[in-house]
């Protein structure tokens, strides 16, 4: 078997290992600086570009709107009205407008908001209390 001057065969498994190569020790390289360039002068009258006037519509000039912060959260339904959720889904599916639940219950909410405050009460009067946290598991 023909090893380079950096493999050794072992005596024991009979294969190669390599040995580390030997470092030796480098002068550090100086670095000097370049005497520096003369900037050229035009001979005759300097020209200046045409720049476009600058809109104050421009796109870079608008501020971009901010997204607003997502909170996210959990809450408990009653079944039912989960149920309810999915049929105004396919409610809206039907009417050609696509709509995720989130959608929906954000659509609701400013629906409440716009009430008047007696709409407002009879709406919250409708919905009966329910225990808050996570049901229990049922087996």
């Amino acid at each position: 078997m023909a090893t380079s001057k950096n493999t050794s065969v072992t005596a024991k498994t009979g294969t190669a290992s390599r040995k580390a190569p030997v470092r030796r020790a480098v002068a550090p390289v100086t670095k000097t600086k370049a005497p520096a360039k003369r900037a050229k002068v035009p001979a005759g009258p300097v020209k200046k570009k045409a720049v476009a006037p600058v809109s104050a519509t421009s796109p870079e000039k608008t501020a971009k709107a901010k997204k607003p912060k997502l909170v996210r959260d959990s809450f408990t339904i009653p079944k039912a009205e989960y149920g309810v959720l999915d049929e105004l889904k396919q409610r809206a599916g039907g009417l050609n407008q696509t709509v995720k639940k989130s959608e929906l219950l954000r659509a609701g909410i400013k629906a409440l908001a716009a009430m008047p405050d007696a709409a407002f009460l009879t709406a919250l009067a409708n919905v009966p209390a329910i225990k808050t946290g996570r049901p229990a598991a049922s087996s």
